[in-house]
């Protein structure tokens, strides 16, 4: 109990010196999607950084409504892309959460989920491998266009939701490992394809190989590999982040490569910058392996683009399909990659790119937020899904895929004649 209460003072101290930067200008308001939807300071940065300058205390009063304040929050960097003063506003949030966790503990709910099933890959795989042969028992089709479901029984527990099925078949089941060497590009990568392409869209997995394939790339994908860690860090879990981080790194430091490449924004810039970030307590081994893994850290985008010399020649192609770009804000605001995915766009001559009003507002998915709040979720998901019609475009492309996932339930419940892909699924086309 000593210890505990030595390392939830030390978090303080440490949360302390963090927001004393923050001069409550209020700039965050202007650019935060909680707050154009609710309008409550206590949903803006200023309002939760002033909540948390008397952390303390509020913990004692009322410990739920700490973290319910919190929670509301989508982690989408916006205000601290635009801070005037540079406060790493994530950061204090996460480590808000952390603390709060600490104070109360895990729900039962989310302890099963984070250390139970996502901190265990043997389970998780099996148990979602299971599950897809009888999902279509409690669910019904949605939208063909965008491949949703439903299921109206489910109702009360997760709202009138259209979501995309677990696939049939896994990345990790139908390939197991792959280990090639590499080819005439003379580079070898780790393909990291992330929780949802390796489960849900395995055809962004696919698209992935299918590009490494072309360009002569060696791959190495361990069967065995974690999710990032992402989903417990997020949600103040750091217990259940330790482990998964632990666990990647003890695979990923066995391997030979150059690059460690995802399809996801949000998994790459947790392995950049979380892993290094949020493990200096690790023993100093671990912390070298980590640095080294981190290093070589890439969106698949940026490689394409940055690397291996993917890039558009003469004009943008004109009259095919129209397509518009949503990104997603791990991938623009935390790597600060955009122009590459639009390249590979262009790189299709069956489509047209059209920009779309506010193309890096946030979706309004934030991981976890959708399921705690998915009526805010969904009101901000509508501004996005408003700009995406009012393009005209025939499909709406990301580099995200849990922004394809809130995507699609938004145009499938309005019924919009709306695709939604990857953009490494455009470029794979042309090959």
């Amino acid at each position: 109990m000593s210890a505990d209460l030595t390392k939830l003072a030390k978090l303080l101290q440490e949360l302390d010196d963090q927001m004393v930067a923050c001069m409550k200008c209020g700039m965050c308001q202007a650019v935060c999607p909680v707050f154009s939807e609710t309008m409550k300071e206590s949903d803006v940065t200023r309002g939760k950084i002033a909540l948390l300058e008397r952390l303390a205390a509020e913990l004692i009063n009322d410990a739920e409504g700490v973290q319910e304040a919190l929670n509301r929050c989508l982690l989408c960097g916006s205000c601290g892309a635009n801070c005037p003063s540079g406060v790493q506003i994530s950061d204090i949030f996460i480590k808000a959460r952390t603390i709060v966790n600490q104070y109360m503990g895990l729900s039962p709910v989310k302890k099963a989920i984070l250390r139970g099933m996502v901190g265990n890959p043997k389970l998780f795989n099996m148990l979602l491998d299971f599950g897809s042969k009888f999902q279509n028992l409690m669910t019904s089709k949605a939208s063909e266009k965008q491949g949703t479901r439903k299921a109206p029984l489910l109702e009360p527990f997760i709202g009138n939701r259209h979501f995309n099925p677990v696939a049939k078949k896994s990345l990790h089941a139908k390939y197991g490992t792959i280990d090639t060497p590499a080819g005439k590009s003379g580079i070898r990568v780790l393909f990291f394809p992330g929780c949802v392409a390796d489960k849900m869209y395995t055809n962004m997995g696919e698209a992935c190989l299918k590009v490494f394939k072309h360009h002569g790339v060696g791959v190495w994908m361990p069967a065995t590999q974690a999710c990032c860690g992402i989903p417990a860090l997020s949600a103040g879990d750091k217990k259940a982040y330790d482990k998964m981080v632990k666990y990647n790194t003890e695979i990923f430091a066995e391997g030979e490569y150059d690059y460690i490449v995802a399809p996801c924004g949000s998994c790459i810039s947790t392995i950049m910058k979380y892993w290094p970030k949020y493990g200096k307590e690790y023993p100093a081994d671990m912390q070298r392996k980590i640095e080294k893994i981190a290093a070589k850290a890439m969106d698949i985008n940026e490689f394409l683009v940055d690397v291996l010399g993917v890039k558009p020649e003469g004009e943008a192609p004109k009259g095919g399909k129209k397509v518009t770009f949503h990104d997603s804000c791990h991938l623009k605001k935390g790597l600060g990659v955009a122009e590459q995915p639009r390249d590979l766009i262009r790189m299709n001559s069956n489509y047209e790119l059209v920009e779309m009003n506010e193309a890096d507002r946030c979706c309004g998915c934030g991981g976890t937020f959708t399921l705690y709040h998915y009526d805010l979720s969904k009101k901000i998901g509508g501004r996005k899904r408003n700009n995406v019609i009012e393009t005209g475009a025939n499909v709406v492309s990301t580099g995200c895929p849990a922004c394809m996932m809130q995507l699609s339930d938004m145009l499938s419940q309005n019924g919009d004649d709306v695709e939604v892909k990857h953009s490494i699924e455009l470029y794979a086309e042309t090959l």
